[in-house]
């Protein structure tokens, strides 16, 4: 597999905004849970450049956030948000942003992909690679897991809508410029 340079180089800016918004930019709501903004990044980053952008966006970005917290690194997180990553640039794969095409459907499919994407990572995988990896209790991370996945979803249905909306309308649209 070959990456454009273009997509190496989100890679690196992505994962460093990823580690800043996950480490600076949070507000907790339980047990090392946090209401955060980085998916909603990630979301408009795997957008644009796909599916192993937005899996190495989110792994190597959460990974610089656990290396940087005295826990050290929780590998079943880091492991999910980029599966997170993967997902989004997978489910929304087709989306023509670059052309100026962010509405309406577009932005419902955007919404329900993401949620159904955080549901599954944080509510499912992420709890039983915790009892799986760190023998944690079932009940504290599947509340863990239930509660990032909401908080996740909200962010990223508001915070990544607008940043997808706003980058459209920045875009020409397709066949809209004509020659003089």
């Amino acid at each position: 597999m070959k990456l454009a340079v273009r997509t190496v180089v989100a890679i690196g800016i992505g994962a460093a905004l990823f580690f800043l918004l996950g480490r600076f930019a949070i507000i907790p709501i339980f047990a090392n849970t946090n209401l955060t903004f980085q998916y909603a990044l990630l979301s408009f980053f795997a957008v644009l450049f796909g599916p192993i952008a937005g899996l190495l966006i989110g792994f190597i970005g959460h990974f610089l956030i656990d290396l940087s917290f005295p826990w050290g690194l929780w590998w079943s997180w880091i492991i999910v948000s980029g599966v997170i990553g993967f997902g989004f640039g997978i489910i929304l794969r087709g989306i023509r942003i670059d052309e100026g095409e962010f509405a309406g459907k577009n932005i419902i499919r955007f919404i329900v992909g993401t949620t159904i994407v955080h549901l599954i990572a944080w509510a499912l995988v992420a709890p039983v690679l915790d009892i799986i990896m760190y023998a944690e209790p079932a009940n504290r991370v599947f509340t863990q897991g239930i509660i990032a996945a909401i908080s996740n979803s909200v962010t990223t249905a508001i915070v990544g809508t607008f940043l997808l909306f706003a980058y459209s309308k920045a875009r020409p649209k397709t066949g809209s410029l004509s020659r003089d």
